[in-house]
């Protein structure tokens, strides 16, 4: 039997966010304008249900920003380049996983940073989705970036909200909240959008939200694999409609540390700071099946690991690294969601730093 393993690329491979980064370093309070605009788009996406809106939309609207502060192709290149920062051994469980079995990227990451990823760990970029995006082809007059910039200002004086998990409507929202959605809403839709700029909203695509399943389904009838044969792993609200794609399916969906959006739509948690737990579920996943995975996360530990179907080699290292204590796995049930969530979240911040793990 063929299978096919498909992961995100920031959490469950690499410790970045990696656009709140480039914010943060080329934008004067980029770190606290990104964290405004994510707590907007996940209220869009997840909240209000905006027609045309999907999570990870975040990334096309901080574009006019970059631009203002003179941000090109070659700056981001080079920024992403230099502060790739890999899970554990995440090159190694990638390359593992590539020799055994189809295996793909998919991400709303912008493409400078899939590039860099994919020529660090030497995996083929053909193989990966991403959000495609020239910066140099779009212009910004004197006029716009000052305007824009001083709209960039005003969002890093905005609170950063906070989206209640219950919240189904705006009008459930604080009252507070209501208006900071509702300044910027016209912000990035009455303001931006009129400018010359503002036509990067209409033409850059991030891959987020039912991009990333739409992408998934293309892969899998690529590959002329159903769905049920798939193993997706994610950590965010991004991978909210993929995971829903595959377990709808009956293929396996896995949380890498993810946050409540991960663990409420996976059937796996994975706790680790190391990729070869991945691996490993990946391995037995590929050789056994779905309900071969689920009997080694029911049994996760250290001897029904050494006796299952996993490349031995992978499973010696993996053991050797925890001696100590292994990496949580567990199956997700309704009883242990809640709980799940907030260690996984917990470790989240851990691994990847507070700003980026509170992220949605």
């Amino acid at each position: 039997m063929r299978r096919a393993f498909i992961s995100d690329c920031e959490g469950p491979i690499s410790k970045n966010d990696n656009a709140l980064e480039i914010m943060s370093h080329f934008v004067p309070n980029g770190d606290k304008i990104f964290a405004v605009t994510s707590r907007y788009d996940d209220a869009l996406a997840d909240i209000l249900k905006r027609a045309g809106y999907k999570a990870g939309d975040t990334l096309k609207l901080i574009l006019p920003f970059l631009k203002a502060y003179d941000v090109t192709d070659r700056k981001m290149r080079e920024y992403c380049a230099k502060n790739l920062i890999l899970i554990m051994n995440a090159k190694e469980s990638m390359q593992h996983i590539l020799s055994i079995a189809p295996t793909y990227i998919v991400s709303t990451s912008y493409e400078h940073y899939i590039k860099a990823l994919c020529r660090k760990m030497k995996f083929p970029f053909k193989n990966t989705y991403c959000t495609r995006l020239s910066l140099d082809q779009y212009r910004i007059d004197t006029k716009e970036k000052t305007q824009v910039k001083n709209l960039a200002q005003l969002i890093a004086k905005m609170p950063i909200f906070e989206v209640p998990p219950d919240a189904k409507s705006l009008k459930e929202l604080p009252e507070s909240v209501q208006s900071t959605i509702e300044e910027l809403d016209d912000i990035f839709w009455e303001q931006i959008a009129e400018m010359r700029i503002g036509t990067i909203y209409s033409e850059i695509n991030p891959v987020g939200g039912f991009e990333k399943a739409d992408a998934l389904a293309e892969i899998a009838k690529k590959m002329g694999l159903a769905l049920s044969d798939v193993m997706y792993v994610g950590d965010s609200i991004t991978d909210e409609e993929a995971f829903k794609l595959v377990k709808e399916n009956d293929g396996l969906t896995v949380s890498f540390n993810g946050n409540r959006y991960a663990i409420n739509n996976s059937e796996i948690a994975l706790i680790s700071n190391d990729s070869i737990a991945t691996a490993i579920v990946a391995d037995v996943f590929i050789r056994g099946g779905k309900e071969k995975t689920r009997e080694l996360i029911a049994n996760w530990n250290p001897q029904t690991i050494r006796e299952s179907s996993a490349d031995p080699s992978l499973i010696n290292k993996f053991l050797k690294t925890h001696v100590q204590d292994l990496p949580k796995a567990k199956i997700i049930t309704r009883e242990n969601m809640q709980k799940l969530a907030e260690e996984s979240s917990k470790f989240r911040k851990k691994v990847r730093g507070i700003v980026t793990g509170e992220l949605g």
